[in-house]
């Protein structure tokens, strides 16, 4: 499965990544590198989970475009 994560970099210096596709999934790091892996297993262990509740794997994402002035 392919999963878009956003990646941002808090005022500690971490970065954040977020998987917009499964709610509360996020995981950090001290290099970009390390969050990737972290939400990697984050995406997995998240998964194991929503599959044992009975949940859907993801929830829809959608890119859209919005004009701005």
């Amino acid at each position: 499965m392919r999963f878009l994560v956003t990646i941002e970099q808090d005022e500690g210096g971490y970065y954040v990544v977020d998987c917009p596709a499964l709610p509360g999934c996020v995981s950090q790091g001290q290099t970009r590198e390390e969050a990737l892996a972290n939400i990697e297993e984050a995406i997995l262990a998240s998964l194991e989970t929503r599959r044992a509740q009975g949940l859907p794997d993801h929830v829809e994402v959608r890119e859209i475009e919005v004009g701005v002035a």
